[in-house]
C-alpha cells in the first residue's frame, strides 16, 4: 500500500461497566450490578481505526472529537496508534455505556449529542478541513465509517472520484454512499433499510443495491453465516466464515470487516478475496472475544475510570514497564534506533508499533554508539535531549539507553513479545533478530513512511544553510 489507510467518519466513547447480578433490587424486580470494573475504548470510526493499526498498518483518522471528558478520553485512547485529523464537533462526545454481568449485556445507555460541524469554506474550520482533503489525496485506501453523525457528509464531495479504493460501511443514521464506491458493506438490517423494493434474500438485495448505489460491489454481511457478495455486471455468491466463532459477543464485528476489507484491497487483493479474508477476520474477532476484550492502556488524567491488563506508574523505568507486562499477560513491544532528529516518519512508525500491544519500549543508541556507527559528526541531538523527546510521546511507554552497537543485550533483558523494525529490513540483515528470538520474540517489519529521513533533513538543511 502505497499511502495510509484513511478512515473518514463519527467516532465515539465505548464504556463497558463489568460486573456481577446475583440478586434483584428490593423495590424493583431488577438486576443489581456489583461494578467490579470499567473499561473504555473507541467506538465507530474510531474502532475501526484502532483494530486497523493493531495490524500494523499506518492509519489516518478524519473524525470530529469534542472538548469535553470524553472527547479527551477517546483523543487519549486514540493518539498513540493512529494519526488524527480533528473536525470541529457541536455539542458533546458520544459515550455509549454497556453494563454487564458475566459476559451478558444488560443495558446500554447512551450520552451525548456531539455532530461534526462547519464548512470547508469557512475560515473556523478551513486548516482542519485542508489537512482532511491532504488526507485523502494521499491516501492508500479510504473506508468511510459513517455512524450519521455528520463527517461523511461534510466530507462528501471529496470522496467522490477518488482513484483508489473507498470502502463505505454504512450506518441506519448515515446517508448513502457516494457513487462508484468500491465496496459497500451493510449488516442484512442495514440492507433491509437501504433497498427500496421488499426484502426477498441476501442475495436479491446485494445485487439490487449495486445498480442502486452505482457501486462496484456490495457485500451484505450476515453473521454466523457469512457474507452474501454481489459485484457490478451481475456476478454474485455467498462467502462463508471458516468455521463457526464460538464467541458470543459480536460488538464491533462489522467494524473488523470493514477495515479487514479495506486493507485488502488496498494491498491489491480482488473483491472476491478482500471479502473472504474480512469474513475471516471478523471470525475470529467475534472469537476473541469482540470489542469487550480490547484492554488499552490510557495514563490520561481525563479518563480516570480506564483500567489495563497492565498498570504501571508514570515514568517506570523500561525494565520495570515489561515486568509490569509480564506479570498481566500483556504483550511487550520494543523497537530500537538513534531517534536523532525525530520526525514525522518516527513518530508514524511509533504510532503503529505500539497499536500492535499492550506497552511500547523504545532502545536507544547512545552519543558513543551513535558515533561509532555514523561517525564524529552525529549525533545531532543529545541523548539526553532524544530521550526527553521520545518520552513525551503518547505512544511510548518507556525509554531505555544502550551504548552498544546493537540493541541486543537490551533485548534479552527486555524479552519483548515483538520487536518492531521500519524500512527493508529482513531477519537476516538484522543483527538483534538471532537476541529477539532467544528471548522468545518475534520481529515484525513495518513499512516506512515515504520522504522522511534524517539523512535527508540534514541534507536539506546544510544546503538551505
Amino acid at each position: 500500500m502505497s499511502g495510509p489507510l484513511v478512515i473518514v467518519g463519527d467516532s465515539l466513547l465505548d464504556v463497558d461497566v463489568e460486573g456481577t447480578a446475583d440478586r434483584l433490587a428490593p423495590d424493583a424486580p431488577v438486576p443489581v450490578v456489583e461494578g467490579q470494573a470499567e473499561h473504555h475504548r473507541p467506538g465507530g470510526a474510531g474502532l475501526a481505526a484502532l483494530l486497523a493499526a493493531r495490524d500494523g498498518t499506518r492509519v489516518v483518522l478524519i473524525t470530529a472529537v469534542g472538548d469535553d471528558p470524553s472527547g479527551r478520553c477517546l483523543e487519549g485512547l486514540l493518539s498513540p496508534a493512529v494519526e488524527i485529523v480533528r473536525l470541529p464537533l457541536r455539542g458533546t462526545t458520544v459515550r455509549k455505556t454497556r453494563v454487564r454481568a458475566r459476559g451478558q449485556t444488560l443495558v446500554r445507555i447512551d450520552t451525548g449529542d456531539g455532530r461534526a460541524m462547519g464548512r470547508p469554506g469557512q475560515v473556523a474550520s478551513a486548516s482542519a478541513f485542508a489537512r482532511a482533503a491532504d488526507a485523502l489525496a494521499a491516501a492508500g485506501a479510504v473506508l468511510v465509517a459513517d455512524y450519521g453523525r455528520g463527517v461523511a457528509d461534510l466530507l462528501r464531495e471529496p470522496l467522490r472520484g477518488l482513484d483508489v479504493p473507498l470502502v463505505w460501511d454504512p450506518h441506519p443514521r448515515g446517508s448513502l454512499p457516494v457513487p462508484g464506491c468500491a465496496l459497500v458493506t451493510p449488516s442484512e438490517a442495514e440492507a433491509r433499510g437501504m433497498c427500496e423494493e421488499p426484502y426477498v434474500s441476501p442475495e436479491r438485495t446485494a445485487r439490487r443495491l449495486v445498480r442502486d448505489l452505482d457501486a462496484e460491489a456490495v457485500a451484505i454481511t450476515l453473521g454466523e453465516r457469512g457474507a452474501m457478495l454481489a459485484r457490478r455486471g451481475g456476478r454474485f455468491g455467498p462467502v462463508p466464515v471458516p468455521h463457526v466463532a464460538s464467541g458470543t459477543d459480536a460488538c464491533g464485528a462489522g467494524d473488523r470487516f470493514a477495515a479487514a476489507a479495506a486493507l485488502a484491497l488496498a494491498d491489491g487483493a480482488s473483491t472476491e478475496d478482500a471479502v473472504a479474508r474480512a469474513v475471516g477476520e471478523a471470525t475470529r474477532f467475534v472469537e476473541e472475544g469482540g470489542a469487550a476484550a480490547l484492554r488499552l492502556h490510557h495514563p490520561d488524567q481525563h479518563c480516570p475510570a480506564a483500567e489495563s491488563p497492565v498498570p504501571f506508574a508514570p515514568g517506570a523505568s523500561a525494565f520495570e514497564v515489561a515486568a509490569a507486562v509480564r506479570a498481566a499477560g500483556g504483550r511487550l513491544i520494543a523497537t530500537g534506533g538513534c531517534f536523532d532528529l525525530l520526525h514525522a516518519g518516527h513518530v508514524s512508525l511509533l504510532r503503529r508499533a505500539r497499536a500492535l500491544g499492550d506497552a511500547l519500549v523504545v532502545c536507544v543508541n547512545s552519543d558513543d554508539s551513535i558515533r561509532r556507527l555514523k561517525g564524529p559528526s552525529r549525533p545531532l541531538v543529545s541523548e539526553r535531549d532524544r530521550v526527553e523527546v521520545l518520552r513525551a510521546l503518547g505512544c511510548v511507554d518507556a525509554v531505555t539507553v544502550f551504548d552498544e552497537d546493537t540493541p541486543s543485550q537490551v533485548i534479552e533483558r527486555l524479552c519483548p513479545d515483538v520487536w518492531v523494525k521500519g524500512g527493508d529490513y529482513d531477519e537476516r540483515s538484522m543483527p538483534e533478530a538471532e537476541a529477539v528470538r532467544r528471548a522468545g520474540g518475534e520481529v515484525v517489519i513495518l513499512p516506512t513512511v515515504p520522504g522522511y529521513s534524517t539523512t535527508g533533513l540534514i541534507a536539506a538543511a546544510r544546503a538551505a544553510s
